[in-house]
């Protein structure tokens, strides 16, 4: 599962193949023992618990990096590699 970004303690991962559980473009974030998986296209969590100030910096970091989201999302769901992507600064 390749980590995608990381920024103000969150990590940001994408797993290959990872469209057969949700069915939706998504992300999975990990803060402290805190784990969820967040929709791409609306920034809400599909599963898992995050705290919300941190879900909040989440939300903002995939409105700013959608596209570039979308085309990672593509690639892992091909099993090929992704990018990483800039953090929130």
């Amino acid at each position: 599962m390749p980590v995608i970004s990381m920024f103000y303690g969150v990590i940001v991962m994408m797993y290959y193949f990872d469209n057969r559980r949700h069915h939706e473009p998504h992300i999975h974030v990990k803060y402290g023992d805190e784990d969820a998986v967040i929709s791409i296209p609306d920034g809400e969590i599909i599963e898992g618990t995050i705290r919300k100030n941190k879900l909040r910096l989440v939300q903002a970091w995939i409105e700013i990096r959608r596209e570039d989201l979308m085309a990672d999302w593509n690639l892992a769901i091909n099993g090929q590699d992704v990018f990483k992507i800039e953090p929130l600064r």
